[in-house]
């Protein structure tokens, strides 16, 4: 906020100089930069002249619930990682310069609230971006800035601020399609100069400052209840950076109160209250802006203790607590906004240290500036069938565990229009790679039944196989995959006879699930009872990397790839959750809780949402690809909804009911339940048949 306190360096009035001086001594502010600048130097020079090597200077001191950081953990990594690494691209102008706007992403776009102008006076404006188009859109009840904001929902909510006069503690409510402000609260004291991000369905607010002290709080608010401090960090903050990463609240850097920057890097852990320090900033940095993006948190632009702003780029990884150089601004900047949406961080407005700017630009991935984001669902959008797919019967297809049984749903009527007697145990109902066949995974069976789509009855004898779990093919379609989880083996065989040509054996045990990268040369697969995933080169037929999953007694189930291919989603039925992988380092980059007994994965057709399905909680939870958050929670009274597909246009996601004999048809855009459908007993991995797409991967319909 620009008034008493406020440690900025843009134009002030002299009351609030005074009251500055009346704070503290110019010559404490002097003397806390140049030891800060002392002990970059240090730094340097102790790590053979590296840029982004780590000073040395003390740690503050910690709160009482904050272990102290091991020493290997504060090493900030000096090479840079080209995965990482952001480049900025210019994309427009705001309709005037801004300053220090409350920012988030809902609706698939970017929302400006207040914010100082060019003239430093406290704005109304709500802007929407999109691209590189901005527009005004509302007015917030009064002029203010250094506010927070954070999504929930549908909906932008922002928190506190300052109007040039004092604090408020109002959270306003900003619908981002109409502008309109409604009240949704109060902080628990008027501050401004926070911080905020948001986890599921709660907010976070970091930091800020009353008018007459600082804060070191951190303060949960979920809609609907009153906003409360849940945590503290170990020293008061006011502009902090802080972004949520999965399930981790990332806060770097800030002001202190003796009138330095601050270099700590911060996670706190809603689930346990716990404010851990993960490791130092390359140098002390505050007005800075966070976003987080590919399962990185990345902290943008900012200045020192003194005034003026800087460029770079820093990425933290809260898993492994690397911190490394991610690449520069194209010009120094402070106080800006800066949202993760689409692939992306979109970066408005700001300080360069002379003016307030008008800029609105994107950074991306340095690999991905070349060419258009990469969609791997593309082709399978609604409707969008190919080949023999346009002649199949749109009908449902249910293997029965316990009765070895397939049940056949009409999509239309949801009636059961025909019963099968299928191999021993069957577990999973596949679609063949050219789409023409329909294949039943009988596992203790040893076969496969094969169904004709056109007719949706089985066509021609029993295909053996050995210990068919799973089924997938090799994205050239040269192999089907069997999934030999008794038997602890991927076997290649070929696509069309299925005569065995080479079987893996895994390091793992329960082998069940898997999905590939973008480029088809890896497939990660999943190991329920060991804890475990294997990556396997597909072209070369080796396991060439087992990851453990870091919680003890995971059992991941389901894999999914993001859209963009940046990482794999991994359901685990233990911990209630769905685990982040980054696609390209294979190392574990977050976690989302979604509910209990977490089991399938299914993309939605526009390709923004996956459908999680938590078996033992009875739900559906809906995750933001854009934003890796949980976006919304479906119930099903009495569910154990498993596995199973989305329907050809996308209005419809069907789910077997693993343990009360039935399927369960649910409506994509309200979750409302549309049907309940007795089966036979124990029904497991439903096939919704047809599916978009030019060519199948296997499972229940994977396609691309």
């Amino acid at each position: 906020m620009a008034n008493a306190g406020d440690l900025r360096g843009r134009r002030s009035s002299a009351a609030r100089r005074a009251a500055i001086r009346r704070r503290q001594s110019a010559a404490v502010v002097v003397l806390a930069t140049l030891l800060a600048a002392l002990f970059v130097v240090i730094a340097i020079l102790t790590q053979g002249g590296s840029s982004h090597a780590l000073a040395t200077s003390p740690a503050p001191a910690h709160h009482a619930k904050t272990p102290p950081l091991k020493p290997a953990a504060r090493r900030v990594v000096a090479t840079h990682n080209h995965l990482t690494r952001l480049v900025e691209r210019l994309g427009g102008r705001l309709p005037a310069a801004i300053e220090d706007p409350a920012a988030a992403a809902a609706a698939g776009r970017v929302i400006l609230a207040g914010g100082l102008t060019a003239q430093d006076l406290s704005s109304r404006t709500i802007l929407s971006l999109r691209g590189r188009a901005s527009r005004v859109i509302g007015q917030l009840p009064s002029p203010q800035h250094d506010a927070a904001a954070a999504t929930l929902g549908r909906f932008v909510y922002v928190f506190g601020g300052g109007d040039g006069v004092g604090q408020l503690d109002h959270i306003l409510r900003i619908d981002p399609l109409s502008g309109r402000v409604t009240s949704a609260g109060h902080l628990p004291v008027a501050s401004s100069d926070s911080a905020a991000a948001s986890i599921g369905a709660v907010a976070y607010i970091v930091g800020g400052y009353t008018g007459a002290r600082w804060l070191d709080t951190i303060v949960a608010f979920r809609p609907g209840r009153n906003a409360r401090v849940v945590a503290h960090v170990p020293t008061p903050l006011r502009y902090a950076a802080v972004t949520a990463v999965g399930g981790t609240l990332v806060i770097a850097g800030g002001s202190l109160v003796d009138g330095s920057a601050s270099r700590a890097v911060y996670a706190f852990d809603p689930a346990r209250s716990r404010v851990v320090r993960i490791g130092e900033l390359p140098v002390a940095t505050t007005h800075a802006a966070a976003a987080s993006l590919g399962g990185l948190a990345y902290i943008i632009g900012g200045r020192g203790a003194a005034p003026g702003a800087r460029a770079g780029i820093v990425s933290i990884d809260p898993a492994t607590r690397r911190i490394r150089s991610a690449g520069a601004l194209r010009m120094p900047l402070r106080d800006l906004a800066a949202v993760g949406l689409g692939g992306a961080i979109a970066v408005a407005g700001g300080h360069d240290g002379r003016s307030v700017r008008d800029s609105l630009g994107r950074l991306a991935p340095e690999q991905q500036t070349a060419t258009r984001a990469v969609n791997v669902y593309a082709a399978t959008g609604a409707n969008m069938l190919t080949g023999p797919a346009r002649r199949a019967r749109a009908l449902v297809y249910v293997p029965n565990s316990t009765s070895n049984t397939l049940d056949v749903i009409d999509q239309r009527t949801f009636k059961v229009i025909g019963h099968y007697a299928v191999g021993a145990l069957p577990q999973h109902v596949t679609p063949s790679y050219d789409l023409r066949t329909l294949y039943v995974d009988n596992d203790v069976g040893n076969s496969v039944t094969p169904i004709d789509p056109t007719t949706g009855k089985p066509r021609g004898a029993l295909i053996p196989v050995d210990d068919p779990y799973n089924l997938y093919y090799t994205p050239d379609g040269r192999f089907a995959i069997v999934v030999a989880e008794r038997l602890h083996r991927l076997d290649f065989r070929n696509a069309h006879t299925m005569a065995l040509r080479h079987s893996l054996a895994v390091p793992c045990t329960g082998v069940d699930h898997m999905d590939f990268t973008s480029s088809g040369r890896l497939l990660l697969a999943s190991c329920e009872f060991s804890g475990q995933m294997v990556a396997v080169d597909v072209a070369r037929q080796k396991v060439v990397r087992t990851i453990r999953l870091p919680r003890p007694g995971a059992m991941p189930q389901d894999v999914k790839l993001s859209p963009d291919g940046s990482r794999f989603y991994v359901a685990d039925m233990a911990h209630g959750g769905v685990w982040m992988i980054a696609a390209a380092t294979l190392r574990v980059v977050g976690f989302l809780r979604t509910g209990a007994g977490a089991h399938g994965l299914y993309p939605s057709r526009d390709a923004r949402r996956l459908y999680v399905s938590n078996r033992g909680a009875g739900t559906v939870s809906v995750i933001s690809f854009a934003s890796h958050r949980i976006i919304a929670t479906w119930h099903i009274p009495g569910g154990t909804p498993d596995m199973g597909g989305v329907s050809a246009d996308g209005s419809t996601l069907w789910l077997s009911g693993r343990y009360r004999a039935e399927v369960y048809a649910i409506d994509t855009r309200t979750g409302r339940l549309r049907a309940r459908i007795r089966v036979g007993a124990g029904p497991h991995g439903l096939c919704v048949w047809p599916q978009p797409g030019r060519y199948s991967l296997g499972h229940t319909g994977i396609l691309r």
